[in-house]
């Protein structure tokens, strides 16, 4: 879209937004300063997860203030992706950027990515260069968590992140996936499009602290993982014939030693081999377990996210579109 009545195309940013009262005016104030002083024509995009502080209303004072500001809040907490596709679903621009609402994502790489897509490039990808003054903990739980995604849907986790721009383009493909699992970091990868990318430092949240812990992360990671690769199913398949082997060379072995007649009594061997089968068994059967509440989540057709509110600049029919 371009903006109304001027030909200049119109950037979109996405912000999702969970417990950020106390960053939602200073994050405006950044982003209209930087944008305004380049002469770039844009809209501020808050979605609200469910949060349990002042996060919308801080959001509704600023729309009225600033006619380029809207947002909307969920009923309850959906999580960051549906976040992320209902400010996709609200977004107007011709290029969408999303990125955190607690600006450790640096605003100025946006002017980067503009000037990217205004050469043609259609996904610019943001890579984190430096972490920034994070814990060690959470340096090392976010390490695992990169390498082993990396390892499990064949896309390096490390070249990417949610801090993103796209074409218009781009967002229309995602938002008609019918899925109501996603991960929009891998889904970018999918698409295909032009890409490039931009590096970029993590900053130092201003106020408040990230809600990511590694409970959280390996959450979102088998959330993720299972929505996007069956490569945990195939697993189930390599550990069954594990355990065939297994068993395969504890009978040859106990055979041999039965012959021989230097078997020992008792029902350590039978009840060690029972119970690694019946781990692998019942890890089996976790996995796939797993993949089935997938599947009835996906065949009940709910909605990924329910919006309660709107800022009042919103026009009433998008609301509808909303899904």
């Amino acid at each position: 879209m371009r903006s109304e009545g001027t030909d200049m195309a119109l950037l979109s940013i996405v912000l999702p937004a969970y417990n950020e009262e106390q960053n939602i005016a200073n994050t405006v104030k950044v982003l209209s300063e930087l944008l305004d002083e380049k002469g770039i024509e844009y809209e501020l995009v808050f979605i609200s997860d469910g949060s349990g502080d002042g996060t919308f209303r801080e959001i509704q004072k600023a729309a009225a203030e600033n006619p380029r500001v809207r947002g909307a809040e969920f009923s309850r907490n959906f999580g960051k992706e549906p976040a992320i596709f209902a400010g996709l679903s609200m977004a107007g621009g011709d290029a969408v950027v999303v990125m955190d609402c607690d600006l450790q994502h640096p605003p100025e790489t946006i002017l980067k990515m503009w000037e990217l897509w205004q050469d043609g490039a259609q996904v610019v990808e943001g890579v984190k260069q430096d972490r920034g003054k994070e814990k060690l903990s959470y340096k090392l739980s976010a390490g695992l968590f990169y390498k082993v995604m990396s390892k499990l849907i064949k896309i390096d986790m490390n070249a990417s992140s949610d801090y993103k721009l796209l074409d218009r383009k781009v967002v229309d493909v995602l938002l008609t996936l019918p899925e109501r699992n996603t991960f929009f970091r891998a889904l970018s990868f999918w698409t295909g499009f032009r890409r490039e990318t931009v590096y970029y430092e993590v900053q130092e949240r201003q106020f408040g602290e990230s809600k990511w812990s590694l409970f959280s992360l390996m959450k979102y990671a088998v959330t993720n993982v299972t929505s996007f690769s069956t490569l945990p199913l195939q697993i189930v398949t390599v550990v069954g014939l594990v355990s065939i082997l297994f068993s395969v060379v504890l009978f040859a072995q106990t055979l041999v030693k039965y012959l021989s007649g230097t078997a020992v009594e008792g029902f350590t061997t039978v009840i060690l081999l029972l119970l690694i089968i019946g781990g692998f068994l019942m890890l089996g059967l976790g996995i796939i377990g797993h993949y089935i509440a997938r599947i009835y989540e996906e065949v009940k057709g709910r909605p990924k996210y329910i919006i309660s509110k709107v800022t009042e600049n919103v026009q009433g029919n998008a609301v509808g579109a909303w899904k």
